[in-house]
């Protein structure tokens, strides 16, 4: 999709003109879908171009969308999935311990969820657990499940429905759930965030840098979210230019948002100690664009193509 649809289109261009670069592609493209590889290359052309411009500039991209005086973002602890209870009691207990103070789960069986809210309530804590299930059920198993989960006071209940984009049973859902409904990592293009916020089937949209367009597109579901009363929490469990581009969209916020960082670690990355929270917390690049560019020795060393 880079090499063969969207390069071409953009090789020659001025890097420093995003905005109109963003409508064209959008534009010229929008019948090879508005979903897939399409829109995902537009997207890591789009970050790419922020880097670009944040190395021009002399500043970190942050500062380029309005900055802050923060410097660290908390970062939220994503679970892989494991299946087993006491092997999330375990890793939950695990993070806190690292110092994460937000828990998400992917999982879906009840006795699991409820084994995690325990280890987050050791100790005198009350660490807030949000549960991500995947997609796995009906409108009314999701319900149902909603229901049953009343007690567990989650944070939010993330992807409850397939199909992702059944945005009408998402809002019915919403208007009977106990817990904050979250969707979103699927939706590739802005009208359909428009779409999901007007039906109101969210209190929680989470939209990934790497599918909806990149830092151009994301300020843009900021600030539909804003104008719709919805807050915004990227989805952002990735380990190189999607996760540091979304640290710095939600860096240049009003509002203090927490960062998905999947929970496990590298022997080696090429991006080194910027993709890894310290204490719970990421510290929000500094250097010009998104930050130190990757280890090309290391990038090098660990191809397998």
């Amino acid at each position: 999709a880079i090499s063969e649809v969207v390069g071409p289109r953009v090789v020659g261009r001025d890097p420093a003109h995003i905005a109109q670069i963003q409508a064209d592609l959008h534009r010229g493209l929008y019948n090879t879908g508005r979903s897939g590889p399409v829109p995902f290359a537009i997207s890591g052309l789009d970050i790419a171009l922020w880097d670009i411009e944040g190395k021009r500039a002399g500043l970190p991209v942050y500062k380029l969308l309005g900055g802050s005086a923060r410097t660290q973002l908390p970062a939220y602890a994503s679970l892989l999935r494991y299946g087993d209870a006491k092997m999330v009691e375990t890793k939950t207990r695990e993070a806190i311990s690292r110092g994460y103070r937000y828990i998400k789960l992917h999982e879906n069986r009840m006795d699991i969820i409820r084994a995690a809210k325990r280890a987050c309530l050791e100790k005198g804590k009350n660490v807030p657990l949000m549960v991500d299930c995947s997609c796995p059920w009906t409108v009314d198993e999701a319900i149902a499940a909603a229901r049953e989960l009343a007690d567990q006071d989650l944070a939010w209940l993330e992807e409850p429905v397939y199909p992702p984009d059944d945005h009408s049973g998402l809002a019915r859902l919403r208007a009977v759930a106990p817990m904050p409904v979250a969707a979103g990592e699927n939706i590739s293009n802005l009208m359909e965030f428009k779409r999901l916020f007007e039906v109101g089937a969210v209190g929680i949209a989470q939209p990934s840098i790497t599918k909806i367009g990149g830092v151009t597109e994301m300020r843009k579901v900021f600030a539909l979210g804003e104008a719709h009363g919805v807050t915004v929490v990227p989805h952002s469990p990735y380990f190189g230019p999607g996760l540091l581009a979304s640290i710095h969209v939600c860096a240049a916020s009003a509002r203090l948002i927490p960062i998905e960082r999947y929970y496990c670690d590298f022997t080696e990355s090429p991006f080194g100690e910027q993709i890894i929270p310290k204490n719970g917390d990421f510290a929000v690049p500094q250097e010009p664009g998104l930050g130190k560019d990757p280890d090309m020795r290391l990038v090098e060393k660990m191809r397998v193509a």
